[in-house]
């Protein structure tokens, strides 16, 4: 059995982005429950110098749709990072999932061989499909995703491995 870029692809960002929407329910949920506001969620971070939640969700969809473009050879649509609220951050993790259902595994075919070009230190790189979702793609949108997970687990939402694997 062969595994396809598109099984390697839309079907996991779209669990990953799933399964972090659903954490952000648990989280208002220990939110109302502790009487925590929402938004102290939203600018946390793990360190000093690292991106707050709202860079993270922002980063793990801008990942989810550049991937699944570029491999599908379609031009990569243009978000405005400007969530700045709760909701506008569950409605952004929506718009990811709702954009990775347009995609067909018909999308994907040759993606595997055909050259993507990405910026890599402010130089445009070519690298082919396959080494482009396992090398960079797939590893910086789980970086992100996690990063998410770990902010709001470090605020103490009660969550755990099955609710980021979903």
């Amino acid at each position: 059995m062969t595994l396809s870029m598109y099984s390697a692809s839309v079907p996991v960002f779209s669990r990953m982005l799933k399964n972090l929407l659903a954490i952000f329910e648990k989280a208002e949920a220990f939110a109302a429950a502790e009487g925590v506001d929402l938004q102290t969620y939203v600018e946390t971070r793990l360190a000093a110098d690292m991106h707050p939640l709202r860079s993270q969700v922002q980063i793990a969809t801008d990942g989810a749709k550049g991937v699944t473009s570029r491999l599908a050879g379609k031009p990569i649509p243009s978000w405005a990072d400007d969530e700045v609220t709760w909701a506008d951050l569950k409605a952004r993790l929506q718009k990811g999932i709702d954009y990775l259902a347009t995609f067909t595994p018909e999308d994907f075919a040759g993606s595997d061989e055909r050259d993507v070009t990405i910026k890599i230190g402010g130089q445009d790189v070519e690298i082919a499909g396959d080494t482009y979702l396992l090398n960079r793609g797939l590893p910086n949108f789980f970086f992100h995703i996690t990063t998410a997970y770990d902010i709001l687990r470090h605020k103490g939402v009660p969550i755990g491995k099955r609710d980021y694997l979903g």
